[in-house]
């Protein structure tokens, strides 16, 4: 029942982002459109950025579920931008109201659990630590979320298809490289 609340509240919430803008928006309102009380509300989210949080990480994970490997990243990768524009109003609504820094933070949440595992599976075999792991995975995940933020701030117009396409262009097989020579360097310390 937890998450069918949830649900509604975050339904609520972007209903209403399509009539106002974000900074207008009370608790008040939201549980009047939801035809819940305020304690409801409480129980579940501390205010209405916890309830933004809530709902960018719920579409992310449903984004990527599943497509987390070298063979499916691109999938997850345009299930986020996917997600992301079939969001829109929502999402442009608190990338202009709310703060950049906040979609920039659930961007790379979402985008270092992807390409996490996909730096993990190309390192089996590999003598490459797991803070070279994460190195290689950050800075894939910067990557990633400064396109995607460039995306966002021309207004999503460019085909969101095409950009991963391009991404996949620009790092097809590095990953792998790149942790090959993680693994050169550490041999050579040894």
């Amino acid at each position: 029942m937890s998450q069918i609340t949830k649900k509604a509240l975050e339904e609520s919430l972007k209903h209403l982002m399509l009539e106002k803008p974000f900074t207008k928006i009370t608790v008040n309102d939201i549980v009047e459109d939801c035809g819940i009380n305020r304690g409801t509300f409480y129980y579940h989210f501390k205010d209405i950025y916890d309830l933004v949080e809530w709902a960018c990480e719920e579409d992310a994970t449903k984004a990527i579920q599943g497509k987390k490997t070298y063979s499916t990243w691109q999938e997850g990768l345009l299930n986020i931008f996917i997600a992301v524009k079939a969001n829109k109003p929502f999402i442009m609504n608190v990338y202009h109201t709310i703060s950049q820094d906040q979609i920039r933070q659930y961007l790379y949440k979402v985008t270092f659990d992807l390409i996490q595992n996909v730096v993990k599976e190309m390192a089996k075999g590999l003598d490459v630590s797991d803070e070279d792991q994460i190195f290689v995975a950050n800075f894939y995940k910067y990557s990633f979320v400064g396109v995607m933020l460039n995306w966002i701030a021309n207004d999503m117009r460019a085909d969101e298809t095409q950009v991963v396409e391009q991404v996949s262009i620009t790092i097809q097989d590095n990953i792998r490289h790149c942790l090959e020579r993680f693994a050169s360097q550490h041999g050579h310390q040894q």
